[in-house]
């Protein structure tokens, strides 16, 4: 069986640029007798295209972005079987951690990697977030 990948870039995000739809999807759906979902990083950017100033809303906003794209799916926080952070202040650690646990702190837990890195794609990003989710 061939390997069938979709590109997902639902309505229910910001939407990606024309110009850079040939070298950028929110998410990749891939079927090969299971589904797997590899989304790609995503940043607190509401639907609108606004981004919140603040660490905290900018992490929710991202988080709401990867269940957008786990819903465009049909999948859940259930399907995630890895997560990555990249964060641009390792203080932010610690908040981040907090709003995890009340959002996604419940059943099974993914793996997790979290990064500190000195900057991601514009200045005023301050976390990124990549999944991986399989049905």
């Amino acid at each position: 069986m061939t390997a069938s990948f979709t590109t997902l870039n639902p309505d229910t995000l910001w939407q990606v640029p024309e110009a850079f739809t040939p070298v950028y999807a929110h998410a990749t759906e891939v079927t090969d007798g299971q589904k797997m979902l590899f989304v790609s990083g995503q940043f607190g950017v509401r639907p609108d295209g606004s981004l919140p100033e603040d660490f905290t809303s900018q992490a929710a906003q991202a988080m709401a972005n990867v269940e957008a794209l786990l819903a465009a799916s049909r999948m859940s926080f259930a399907n995630v079987a890895k997560l990555t952070f990249f964060l641009t202040r390792s203080g932010d650690a610690p908040d981040l951690v907090k709003l995890r646990t009340e959002k996604w702190g419940k059943g099974r837990a993914p793996a997790v990697t979290v990064l500190t890195v000195s900057a991601l794609a514009r200045s005023d990003y301050l976390i990124e977030i990549e999944a991986v989710a399989v049905n």
